[in-house]
């Protein structure tokens, strides 16, 4: 059973799940799906080809699925696609992707979007990343699981940020940042690994060493990168967590690898 509220408006076409709460005031358009137990406090808009998994939460003023602010979007049936036990705060906006970007804009699994978060078309965020309040993806960002992104901040198009990576509030990150990183600032520069973060998910001490050894040989004035790689795959192949590293950096990608500062403050 689903529990409609009588002010709500559910358009013919929207499918909802067992036990689905839409609270007054809400709208759902006809291209909609919610999974069950998903609840829509009230004035919560969800439009467009938007799917929403199973015990996700909506909190009021949200608009989910509407048009991308994107120029370049004609009107094509893109779509948003949003993981389970989602919980999506006060006035959260999230759009589709668009035709430029791959068509779909998806969110994992167990996310927190703080108050006024922002997901542009074209995202791709992993499992159980937070968005504190008011950061926001511009289009095309990649953000990896754990990630937790600092009210205020920004991200710029294109960019990725790794798995289990922190960004400091009121940041401004104009570069990829390496899985298991930490960055801040007005515009952003790595200040070293989220070491907190990783002993707060159990990574081993050893595991945390081999990162950090290998964070150092990473960014070493020494050598190019090429050759910084390489003597890093030679001591740390394999290990996991270092290789996740090695791999993103070695991607291909049209932003830059955010760097630390140099010894000169440059």
């Amino acid at each position: 059973m689903s529990g409609v509220h009588p002010t709500a408006v559910v358009e013919d076409g929207a499918q909802l799940g067992g036990n689905v709460e839409i609270g007054p005031y809400c709208v759902v358009g006809a291209d909609v799906s919610l999974g069950d137990g998903v609840r829509l406090h009230s004035h919560v808009v969800v439009g467009g080809r938007t799917r929403i998994g199973a015990q996700t939460e909506i909190f009021p003023f949200a608009s989910i699925g509407l048009a991308p602010q994107d120029l370049k979007y004609g009107g094509e049936k893109s779509e948003l696609v949003i993981g389970e036990r989602v919980r999506i705060r006060e006035h959260v906006t999230m759009n589709p992707g668009t035709e430029g970007g791959g068509m779909l804009t998806q969110v994992g699994d167990d996310c927190l979007f703080m108050v006024g978060s922002h997901v542009a078309h074209d995202c791709i965020v992993g499992n159980s990343v937070i968005l504190a309040n008011n950061a926001t993806l511009a289009g095309h960002v990649e953000v990896g699981d754990f990630a937790i992104i600092g009210g205020l901040s920004a991200v710029h198009q294109f960019v990725r940020i790794g798995a289990h990576a922190m960004i400091g509030g009121m940041s401004g990150v104009e570069h990829d940042l390496i899985p298991f990183g930490s960055a801040m600032g007005e515009r952003a520069r790595l200040r070293g690994l989220n070491l907190v973060g990783l002993q707060r998910r159990d990574f081993s001490r050893d595991e945390i060493t081999n990162l950090r050894t290998a964070y150092r040989l990473l960014f070493a004035q020494e050598g190019t990168m090429q050759e910084r790689i390489d003597d890093v795959v030679s001591m740390y192949g394999g290990d996991e967590g270092v290789m996740e590293i090695v791999e993103f950096v070695r991607s291909d990608s049209s932003r830059a690898i955010l760097q630390p500062k140099s010894a000169n403050g440059a």
